[in-house]
């Protein structure tokens, strides 16, 4: 990853990579907000409900491997606060140049969460974030936004697929002879292709691989992979496929068909 260099001198650290950039505008004023004397702060994310009655919770390890754990520099903290003042915005300078010398730049926070994959019914907490240092409690809020994008996606696409799992599940148990193992390939993800980001096709094919085993979206799998330890999640068959009819033209013309 290169550096750049701003007009103004200051560097370029992509403090944006870690959750000191990822986060609103407006938390950089919480920490001025605080009672005098707080020490611990706790939030959780819930599912407020629907169109569902429960929510298939998902993609809490992706973020904590690739977000949380990224350490804070000191460097990123002078960006970072140059940024916040033409910004107009205050900025817990001290605050996070604690983090830096006093935990070698690791969050200290505590996530809990119900497991991942887990059915939980709407209206209960599904993860909660506090904060570990009593110097630290205006961090537990500033985790709020990247948290809230990790995981509100991967639920919703976990949920949906749950959904129309109990749909399909439903006409099996009337049609087929082994319904259980039936199902794991009756919805097949070929979502790749209808999301706006790389990053949104890993765990979003990942979500829906809670539920089933039949997928094209190899982001999704290497998301299994490298964030779960899942070697294979899904599997596929060799096809032609909508876009590649130039494969079955020129066959059928060359056999006379």
């Amino acid at each position: 990853m290169v550096n750049s260099t701003y007009s103004d001198g200051t560097t370029d650290t992509h403090y944006d990579d870690t959750i000191l950039g990822r986060v609103d505008s407006y938390k950089l004023s919480h920490f001025e907000q605080y009672p005098p004397g707080t020490e611990y702060a706790s939030s959780y994310i819930e599912s407020r409900g629907g169109e569902f009655d429960n929510a298939v919770f998902f993609g809490l390890q992706d973020f904590t491997k690739n977000v949380l754990t990224k350490p804070i520099t000191k460097e990123m903290v002078e960006e970072a606060a140059a940024d916040a003042l033409i910004h107009g915005e205050p900025f817990n300078k001290a605050g996070w140049m604690h983090i830096v010398e006093a935990h070698g730049g690791k969050l200290p926070v505590e996530v809990r969460a119900v497991a991942e994959g887990e059915v939980v019914p709407v209206k209960n907490a599904l993860v909660e974030v506090v904060n570990t240092d009593p110097e630290c409690a205006w961090l537990t809020s500033w985790v709020e936004t990247a948290l809230l994008r990790a995981v509100w996606y991967p639920t919703t696409v976990a949920t949906n697929s749950w959904e129309c799992k109990g749909i399909i599940k439903e006409a099996l148990d009337h049609t087929s002879e082994n319904p259980d193992a039936a199902i794991l390939f009756k919805l097949h993800d070929f979502g790749a292709r209808g999301v706006n980001t790389h990053e949104g096709a890993a765990i979003g094919g990942a979500a829906h691989l809670v539920n089933f085993r039949g997928s094209d979206t190899m982001e999704g799998i290497k998301e299994l992979q490298r964030s779960y330890h899942e070697r294979m999640a899904a599997f596929s068959i060799p096809a032609a496929g909508t876009f590649d009819h130039h494969l079955v033209g020129p066959r059928k013309r060359s056999q006379g068909v």
